[in-house]
């Protein structure tokens, strides 16, 4: 698990988003790697190298449906002037027993069955008359149907080269290779290839597991009737999926009543699968603040490593946020405001980096670009604090989306980057190039 590192108190410092990512990622600490199943570790990372123990392909096989072959038999072959080769039999993929292919000899192969031995390659039973007589065919006869295709006599209509249509021992990769570095996510043809080399587990860090609730008794989950004052909860159907998208194995708790006690209850009671808990709403300063009111550092638990400090960032959207250690293994726990937008920001911006760093990856950020700000008239910006703006990324351009409201969550649906301002700049001009975070 995760262990503490010694915090400044956030109650009157104005803390820049820098300090607070960089506190976050001095806190958290990669998981302990396990070793899985190959299925189980998919959207893992990789903790050691894995060394090839067997050839790919492990043997010479045919890359064709056709008739192994011996290269001088066919040279000057045609179709006024086929080489005519006995079949002295099948080869299907996984024979032990393999036929011999002497002169003037051939045998009828499938996909990725061996090469046999005397045979120096591969004609595709579309350049063969395939045992009937009749000319060019453009498949073989199920075997089941007509055995006798088996035996007999190929007339053959094209010459081969050697080692036509045959895939060589070790073209893939050879014994002794490196197969994939420590470092790798483990995604589908990584896994592949675990599988293809006879790996039936790797040693991995395992996803983490990322608890997500949001706090506030006006939330109500989508699908109910609304009643007075009340509000659909989509905080943390946002964060649940953004969690999973960056790689967790994430759990959507209901949200919480604005009731202290409950909440303290209701997080103990989620530890038990938690590598990260993720909250949102009531971190401000308002009178039904809950999670601040229960979640906030006290002496007592700072000189321990744990709990939460709250602070204030210099950002918008974002401003208030919350970060610390919580129950008896110093659990993460990163507390978001309520806003839609503040709450999504915050998440790409923090919490993202968290999780990737719990997943052992070297690089935890979303990539970044300049691009040349396209808007109808200049946008401005908070003196001191760094914004970030919905926006759409197109060919080295980015225009903004929506305005700057924390709450316009349906412009954030159409955004697929974030506009950087700095703290420093208050105006940016149409055409002026500007940091931009692409979410995706």
């Amino acid at each position: 698990m995760s262990s503490a590192a010694p915090r400044t108190t956030g109650q009157h410092h104005l803390w820049s988003v820098d300090e607070h990512l960089e506190d976050i990622l001095a806190t958290v600490r990669p998981l302990d790697p396990i070793e899985l199943q190959l299925l189980d570790a998919q959207g893992c990372v990789l903790v050691e190298d894995v060394t090839v123990p067997v050839s790919l392909p492990p043997f010479d096989n045919s890359s064709m449906d056709g008739y192994a072959v011996r290269v001088a038999d066919v040279a000057g072959a045609s179709g006024e002037f086929p080489a005519v080769l006995e079949v002295v039999g099948d080869v299907a993929a996984g024979e032990s027993q393999l036929l011999h292919v002497g002169p003037g000899q051939s045998a009828r192969i499938m996909t990725g069955a061996p090469l046999p031995p005397g045979a120096e390659a591969v004609v595709p039973v579309e350049w063969t008359d395939g045992g009937l007589g009749e000319g060019p065919v453009t498949g073989m006869r199920a075997r089941s149907l007509a055995p006798e295709g088996a035996a007999g006599h190929v007339h053959v209509y094209r010459p081969a080269e050697d080692r036509a249509h045959v895939r060589a021992q070790g073209s893939d990769v050879r014994a002794g290779d490196r197969a994939l570095e420590a470092g790798t996510v483990l995604g589908p043809p990584q896994i592949a290839l675990l599988a293809a080399i006879g790996r039936g587990t790797a040693r991995v860090r395992p996803r983490p597991r990322v608890v997500v609730m949001s706090t506030g008794s006006e939330l109500l989950p989508p699908g109910e009737e609304l009643g007075s004052g009340q509000i659909y909860d989509s905080n943390s159907f946002a964060l649940t999926a953004a969690a999973r998208d960056a790689g967790a194995i994430a759990y959507r708790v209901g949200a919480v009543a604005d009731d202290a006690e409950t909440l303290r209850s209701t997080i103990d009671d989620q530890l038990v699968r938690a590598d990260l808990v993720v909250t949102t709403g009531g971190v401000s300063v308002g009178a039904y603040d809950v999670v601040k009111e229960a979640l906030a550092s006290t002496g007592d638990e700072d000189e321990a490593g744990g709990g939460v400090d709250f602070r204030r960032l210099a950002m918008q959207p974002g401003k208030p946020q919350g970060f610390g250690t919580i129950g008896p293994d110093h659990t993460p726990l990163l507390a978001l405001p309520g806003n839609p937008v503040s709450s999504y920001v915050s998440f790409e911006l923090f919490v993202r980096p968290a999780i990737r760093t719990l997943m052992g990856l070297a690089d935890v950020h979303r990539a970044s670009v300049r691009a040349t700000l396209t808007a109808d008239k200049a946008l401005t910006s908070p003196k001191g604090r760094r914004q970030f703006l919905r926006g759409t990324h197109t060919d080295g351009t980015v225009r903004p989306v929506g305005g700057a409201g924390s709450h316009l969550v349906a412009a954030l649906a159409h955004a697929d980057a974030l506009i950087v301002v700095p703290e420093d700049v208050e105006t940016v001009e149409p055409g002026t190039e500007v940091e931009v975070i692409l979410l995706g």
